[in-house]
């Protein structure tokens, strides 16, 4: 994971269709990255910053997503299945036609957010 920060970091910000199952990116700032039709089932992105990034399609099946900031993200077409989202923020997040299948909420903030 180390090769996807250090493209981020020298500001790489496409990263659709990527596989990045159960990797570790916990803590990191993605903020306004592109992960549309991605792959990160199982991935750790707790406490990850994804404010403003284009999760449209991705694959997030058991993801955890605890106390990450997904605000004004575009979620929407994603798999979020059994995923973790305790305590994330949602504030402005797209959510149209997300699979939401067992996916956990629990103090998640959601003002404005969109769910149909």
């Amino acid at each position: 994971m180390d090769d996807l920060y250090q493209r981020y970091q020298a500001g790489e910000r496409n990263f659709s269709q990527i596989d990045l199952h159960d990797a570790d990116l916990s803590g990191l700032d993605l903020s306004g990255a592109d992960f549309t039709t991605a792959n990160l089932k199982g991935a750790n992105l707790s406490q990850t910053n994804l404010s403003q990034t284009n999760l449209n399609g991705t694959i997030l099946q058991n993801a955890n997503l605890s106390q990450a900031n997904l605000s004004e993200a575009n979620l929407s077409l994603a798999d979020l299945g059994f995923a973790n989202l305790t305590e994330a923020n949602l504030t402005g997040a797209n959510m149209q036609m997300a699979i939401l299948f067992r996916t956990r909420f629990k103090n998640t903030t959601m003002p404005d957010g969109t769910i149909r």
